[in-house]
C-alpha cells in the first residue's frame, strides 16, 4: 500500500534532504565520497549494506553519524564466535504479571532499531549470522513461532575485515544475496591521512546535525520506488545479470574461468533499485543507462561466487563486472 506521506514529497524536497545528508556524513567520512553516496543510495532504496574495509577506516563512526544525521534509533551488535542467535533477535523469558502470576514476555534484542551495525559479522558462525535474514528480507523476526515486526525505517550495515582470515566464517551465499550493496572502503591518501588527523584530535570534534527523519526517509524509500524505467533499461540490466551466469552456452570466458555462481533475480532487482534512487539524486524522471551501468559493482560483486581456482589466485570480482560491461551491447533508449 503506498505511503500517503509520498504525495507530499516532491523529487527538490527529496534531493535536497539527500544532498543535506550527504554532506553531514562528510563532516567524518575524509575522501569517501564515493563510499558515502552508495551508502545513501542504499538506504534511499530500502535496502542492507555489507562494508568492507581494513581496520581504522571509519566504518563504525560512519554508520552511528548515519543514525544521528536520520534521527533514528541505533544499535550495535559486536559479532564474536560466541554470540548466539538469541543475542541478536530477543528470546522469551519467565517473568512476574501484574497479576502475581508467572508468564512468558519476549525480551527484544537489538535487532528491533532503525540502524543496525553488524560489526565483523564474518566473526560469528554461520547459525548466528543466519539469525538476521529474516529481519533483513522481511523487516521481522519469528520466535517460538510469534511474529514481530521490526521499527521502520530498518538497515543493516554490516561490516567485515578482508584480510583477517583465523577465527572468521565465510558469509553464507544466502545471506550475501540479502544485500542490496556490498561497499568497499578505500586507503586514504596522505592529504586525507592528514585531514582526518587535524579533525580528530583537536579539542573539538566535529558534530553533525539532525536533517531529517525516520518517517520522512520512508516517505523518500517510496518515492525511490515510483520511478519509471524504460523496457529496453529492463532488458539491459537483466543482460548484464544474465551474463554473470558461468553455465550459459555464450558466456564469456573470465565469467565461465573464475565463477562457480552467478548473480541471482534478487541481484537484478537490486541493480534496479539502486538505479532508481541514482535517478532521483541525478534529477532524472526516469532510469537511464548510465545509471544502471554506475550502480552494477556495488549491486551485484558480492553475488558472484568465485570458484576455488580464482579465489587462489585472488580475482576481483569487479574485473569480471567490467569485462561484462563492456561485452554487453548498449541499447539506443
Amino acid at each position: 500500500m503506498e505511503n500517503p506521506e509520498s504525495k507530499k514529497l516532491t523529487t527538490e524536497q527529496y534531493q535536497k534532504i539527500a544532498k543535506s545528508i550527504e554532506i553531514q556524513l562528510s563532516r567524518f567520512m575524509v575522501g569517501q565520497e564515493d563510499l558515502v553516496h552508495d551508502l545513501l543510495v542504499t538506504l534511499l532504496a530500502g535496502g542492507n549494506a555489507l562494508v568492507e574495509g581494513v581496520p581504522g577506516l571509519g566504518k563504525t563512526m560512519l554508520v552511528k553519524t548515519l543514525a544521528e544525521v536520520i534521527a533514528c534509533t541505533f544499535s550495535r551488535i559486536q559479532f564474536t564466535p560466541d554470540l548466539m542467535p538469541a543475542d541478536i533477535i530477543g528470546t522469551t523469558i519467565i517473568s512476574l504479571q501484574d497479576d502475581g502470576q508467572r508468564g512468558f514476555r519476549f525480551e527484544k534484542g537489538p535487532v528491533f532499531a532503525n540502524l543496525v551495525l553488524a560489526d565483523e559479522i564474518n566473526r560469528a558462525a554461520p547459525r548466528t549470522q543466519s539469525a538476521l535474514l529474516e529481519a533483513m528480507q522481511e523487516d521481522r523476526v519469528t520466535v517460538s513461532g510469534v511474529t514481530y515486526e521490526l521499527p521502520l525505517p530498518f538497515m543493516v550495515l554490516a561490516t567485515q575485515n578482508p584480510i583477517e582470515m583465523e577465527g572468521t566464517y565465510p558469509l553464507p551465499e544466502a545471506q550475501l544475496d540479502r544485500f542490496l550493496y556490498k561497499l568497499y572502503v578505500p586507503y586514504p591518501n596522505e592529504d586525507e591521512l592528514v585531514e582526518i588527523a587535524r579533525r580528530t584530535t583537536g579539542a573539538i570534534l566535529p558534530q553533525v546535525d539532525r536533517v531529517t527523519t525516520g518517517k520522512a526517509l520512508i516517505s523518500m524509500q517510496q518515492l525511490t520506488k515510483q520511478v519509471p524505467v524504460a523496457e529496453p533499461v529492463f532488458r539491459y540490466a537483466a543482460r548484464l545479470v544474465a551474463a554473470t551466469q558461468p553455465d550459459k552456452p555464450n558466456a564469456l570466458d573470465s565469467v565461465q574461468r573464475n565463477l562457480r555462481v552467478g548473480a541471482s533475480p534478487r541481484g537484478l532487482q537490486a541493480v534496479i533499485w539502486g538505479a532508481k534512487a541514482e535517478a532521483l539524486l541525478n534529477n532524472r524522471k526516469a532510469v537511464s543507462i548510465d545509471d544502471v551501468r554506475r550502480v552494477i559493482f556495488p549491486a551485484l560483486r558480492h553475488r558472484l561466487i568465485l570458484n576455488f581456482e580464482a579465489q587462489a589466485e585472488g580475482v576481483d570480482p569487479d574485473m569480471i563486472l567490467r569485462d561484462i560491461l563492456a561485452a554487453v551491447p548498449v541499447p539506443k533508449v
